[in-house]
């Protein structure tokens, strides 16, 4: 674990980051003004924004119940969690497989400050943190098989976390290394935002100017290449939004969805 004493260097309150953007636009109170400002400067450019930070939520809670329960998935590491809300890995995979084993993995200092709200497990399962960057996957999963059995199926969560990474920091081949980490049987559950919008364009455009740290859009194919090694679950790469709905949900217009997603077996 990261020594807390470094925190304050690492917050920088005075540029947004993009946990605390998201955890504005998701409702959370784990923000400060600039982060509200930027999420507000958004909004304004594209008012989209708040419902797929909502879709991306749900789906990955459909992602983790498919692998708890359909999939028969027990253990878990989540690269670039953010701040809790509601329905954390965890909580879905406990509440389905209570024996669960989660890993959750991020380095914004305010996600290492909330870890304690992170790490509530059942008494059977388990919870732990990692002050980690998606930028090193070597050192993810060294820590991470202190907590989880390498041998057995995983489910690898990457929400939202690879567009974070620029094509010079090579997104692929970090991918690529994880997935090649991960037995025999494991799952890889992904979801990034496309850049199929102009008006999305256009606002992280401007939120990459100011923020400590940039997001990266990409075209659906790009973001499906990640995941061409593994074997795609049914529907395949769609827009989140249309990823197994619940029957009845309230998802949002499928021309506000800019947003792909998919769960991927590895066979081999």
């Amino acid at each position: 674990m990261t020594d807390r004493s470094d925190w304050s260097r690492r917050l920088q309150t005075d540029r947004p980051h993009s946990a605390r953007v998201w955890n504005y636009l998701l409702g959370g109170k784990d923000h400060y003004p600039v982060d509200s400002e930027t999420g507000d400067a958004i909004l304004r450019t594209f008012p989209e924004i708040a419902a797929i930070a909502r879709q991306q939520r749900s789906f990955l809670v459909r992602a983790v119940r498919f692998l708890a329960r359909d999939a028969g998935i027990n253990q878990f590491l989540d690269i670039g969690t953010g701040l809790p809300t509601a329905n954390n890995t965890h909580e879905v995979a406990h509440g389905i497989a209570p024996e669960s084993k989660i890993v959750y993995v991020d380095n914004d200092p305010i996600v290492l400050a909330h870890s304690d709200a992170l790490l509530r497990s059942t008494p059977e399962g388990k919870c732990a943190y990692l002050d980690a960057d998606v930028r090193d996957p070597q050192k993810i999963l060294t820590q991470a098989a202190r907590t989880l059995d390498f041998d057995r199926p995983i489910g690898l969560i990457l929400l939202g976390i690879m567009g974070q990474v620029s094509d010079d920091e090579e997104p692929e081949r970090i991918v690529a290394e994880l997935i090649d980490a991960l037995p025999r049987g494991s799952y890889v559950a992904l979801s990034d935002g496309t850049d199929t919008s102009e008006k999305l364009k256009v606002a992280i455009e401007a939120y990459n100017t100011q923020s400590a740290n940039s997001y990266h859009l990409r075209s659906p194919e790009r973001i499906g290449s990640f995941l061409q090694e593994l074997c795609l679950v049914e529907p395949g790469l769609v827009k989140s939004a249309d990823w197994r709905p619940a029957p009845g949900s309230a998802d949002i217009a499928h021309d506000q969805s800019h947003a792909v997603g998919a769960v991927g077996q590895k066979l081999g």
